[in-house]
């Protein structure tokens, strides 16, 4: 990387370029926590979610022993028709929302299988509902991790390389400018003096 002239014109766009990471990095910093507090809360959530699939899968499979009957079938009675999922933007990041869901029921005679089938039905649709908002959780939560991800890289680029980075620049210039300026003034002397002796002896020699 080619080193910065130490010169004014330098020094100028250096102290633009900090003044604008110093303006945008509070607003990248609370992006980021705003990010981290939807991650606490998706995964606060996907642990309660999980919990409850759990629960009710335990609670259906107590209630209704004679699923583990095969003589009566139960596929395709419940089927996923169609899931609608949203888009929720947070701060620039993009995260998935339930906006839709229909379930299908497959008709099937009332007199044609036992009673249980009913509540089994019942059962799984609430089982199909909550893995899907599950699955869309589990994305939320994931695409949340990767969000804060590269918004912390952001925020670390900003705080250890650019504006340290910047300053460094900035300091150096300043100080290159002042020794310049003090090389000056004592150039100046210098020559002040040579052309002062050199007109002394130009009239010592007149005399």
């Amino acid at each position: 990387m080619a080193k910065p002239a130490l010169n004014k014109s330098t020094l100028a766009r250096e102290t633009r370029q900090l003044a604008e990471y110093r303006q945008f990095l509070p607003s990248l910093e609370l992006k980021r926590l705003q990010i981290l507090a939807e991650r606490a809360r998706a995964r606060d959530g996907l642990a309660r979610q999980e919990k409850e699939f759990q629960d009710r899968f335990q609670a259906i499979a107590d209630a209704i022993p004679m699923l583990a009957n095969d003589n009566v079938s139960l596929s395709g009675l419940v089927r996923l028709k169609d899931v609608g999922v949203g888009e929720q933007n947070l701060s620039g990041t993009v995260l998935p929302r339930l906006d839709d869901l229909r379930i299908e029921l497959e008709p099937y005679p009332r007199l044609g299988r036992p009673h249980w089938v009913d509540p089994v039905v019942a059962a799984l649709q609430d089982l199909v509902r909550m893995s899907v908002e599950l699955d869309i959780a589990r994305e939320r939560a994931q695409r949340l991790v990767e969000a804060e991800i590269v918004i912390s890289r952001r925020v670390n680029l900003f705080e250890k390389v650019l504006i340290p980075q910047a300053q460094d620049t900035i300091r150096r210039i300043k100080m290159a400018l002042a020794d310049a300026e003090r090389d000056a003034v004592i150039r100046a002397k210098i020559s002040k003096r040579k052309t002062a002796s050199r007109s002394a002896e130009q009239r010592v020699a007149e005399l």
